[in-house]
């Protein structure tokens, strides 16, 4: 009986050695995993740095490529197009004004009825129209039929009001968001079509005229007064609040800035000098490239997985569009390599895209004990349920590398943009206000991005710079902007309302 209780103590104890070696075994290798997924994120935070010293070395290469972009057609990464902008409003224009804003699957028509001096917008309406899928693969004509059909349809529920001048036609502004070569502040030629459009006869044509034949063709007596994309029109829509505005850009799905510039600084420029003396810029910001910008690998990965594979590789790394997706990438390395999230990679996490920015931005931005935000959007998103805190942790500190990093390249640019104004500096005392007006989804909502950017802007200038330099959100400035526009393109400019 004593040789069975022995031989069974030796089993229990056999048994329990192996139970406690397999734990250490777990521990082991749960400890080289965290290790190993640690070692990921600290590789990662490395190559994303951004001293300051590094972001002065972007900005002089973004001032470096204006003046080249300025110096030639071709002649750098950024186009720095002539927008044909040389009368921003001032805040006394006066009457209504239309606005065509074509960018996607929807447009949208607005009117704007402005006060004059000190009364600014006194009223505004607009109606959101869907494209119908065929007309976005059609022909030229029936799509700008239907947009023109559309614009009669608005412009018939004038209400009390909304009328213009007795004996004044209809004046347009009309926001083309898809590469444009722009020939007049009212005519511009179709480069190629984005956004799901493939109308070939469209290509080469001057959108402006094709939409003029199709309001012709029905009757609708209306003048497009300007051809504008969304960050003009944002420039617009801060100088007409604020003269002190010089520059716009827009952090949104996408980016890119646009500034007032000199005419006289445009050696490309070959025309008559305008009566102001200056004219706005379209710098295609997004498309900037520099060997300082900081790249990893997932960068590059996202960059020969895109659509446009070597281009916009400034926008791939500070934009709306690609900051979520960078997160999945580094995310899915961790649990390739280091079973981050267990022993299988989590199937939703091999998705491009899944994980949104504004998802980002939730995480990042969650300030509970348990991060319950952050484990939410994991099960909610991704189907990764069960995190522990720790892991929660690490996946904040993931989404501030990546936001901050792309919010200290924003400031980085608008520095370059200052550079190219000289007001960068304050000269012999005097204080010139320079204010920037944004706009974009990224800026509006994502607030750790945005008080990074506007904290590294103010330490890349210094305090005394800094005083000077402000930043103001204009809204709408695909609508309300090109209104505006066409309010100081005005035919009647000078003419008093009789």
């Amino acid at each position: 009986m004593r040789k069975v209780a022995v031989g069974a103590t030796v089993v229990c104890a056999a048994a329990m050695c192996a139970a406690a070696t397999l734990v250490v075994r777990h521990r082991i290798k749960s400890l080289r995993n965290w290790t190993r997924a640690m070692a990921i994120l600290e590789n990662f935070k490395e190559k994303c740095g951004t001293p300051i010293e590094k972001l002065r070395q972007v900005a002089d290469a973004m001032t470096v490529e204006m003046h080249a972009g300025l110096a030639s057609e071709g002649g750098s990464k950024l186009k720095m197009l002539i927008s044909y902008v040389d009368n921003l409003p001032t805040g006394d224009e006066k009457g209504l004004f239309y606005a065509l804003d074509l960018g996607g699957t929807n447009f949208r028509v607005l009117r704007v009825l402005l006060g004059g001096k000190g009364k600014h917008i006194i009223n505004q309406e607009f109606d959101e129209v869907a494209i119908p899928p065929h007309l976005m693969t059609g022909n030229s004509e029936e799509l700008f039929d239907y947009i023109a059909a559309a614009l009669a349809k608005f412009v018939a529920t004038e209400g009390e009001g909304f009328h213009p001048a007795p004996g004044r036609q209809r004046e347009l502004g009309f926001t083309f968001s898809f590469p444009v070569r722009q020939l007049s502040i009212s005519s511009g030629t179709l480069i190629k079509w984005t956004k799901g459009f493939n109308i070939e006869d469209a290509v080469g044509q001057d959108v402006v005229g094709e939409l003029t034949k199709a309001m012709e063709k029905i009757g609708l007596d209306m003048r497009v007064a300007a051809l504008v994309n969304d960050t003009i029109g944002t420039l617009a829509g801060g100088r007409y609040c604020n003269q002190d505005v010089i520059a716009s850009v827009i952090l949104g799905t996408g980016t890119n800035a646009a500034y007032v510039e000199r005419a006289h600084a445009i050696p490309k420029w070959h025309g008559l000098l305008p009566k102001s003396g200056e004219m706005v810029i379209n710098m295609e910001w997004g498309n900037f490239r520099s060997s300082h910008l900081p790249l990893t690998e997932y960068d590059e990965e996202l960059d020969v997985e895109s659509l446009n594979p070597g281009e916009q590789i400034f926008e791939k790394i500070i934009s709306g569009m690609y900051l979520g997706d960078i997160v999945r990438r580094v995310l899915c390395r961790m649990a390739e390599e280091a079973a981050f999230f267990g022993n299988t990679v989590p199937p939703k996490l091999r998705i491009p895209f899944i994980l949104r920015t504004p998802d980002m931005s939730a995480m990042h931005d969650d300030t509970s004990s348990d991060l319950r935000v952050v484990g939410s959007k994991l099960k909610d998103i991704l189907e990764i349920s069960n995190t522990s805190l720790k892991m929660r942790k690490v996946i904040v500190e993931l989404c501030d590398i990546v936001a901050t990093r792309g919010a200290h390249l924003s400031a980085a640019g608008i520095l370059g943009i200052l550079k190219k104004l000289g007001r960068d500096t304050v000269r012999d005392g005097e204080k010139q206000k320079s204010v920037i007006a944004l706009d974009g989804g990224l800026y509006e909502h994502y607030t750790n991005f945005r008080t990074s950017m506007e904290s590294t802007l103010e330490e890349l200038v210094g305090e005394e710079v800094a005083e000077n330099i402000v930043f103001e959100h204009s809204n709408d400035g695909s609508g309300a902007g090109a209104a505006l526009l066409a309010a100081s393109h005005s035919q009647y400019l000078g003419v008093e309302e009789s």
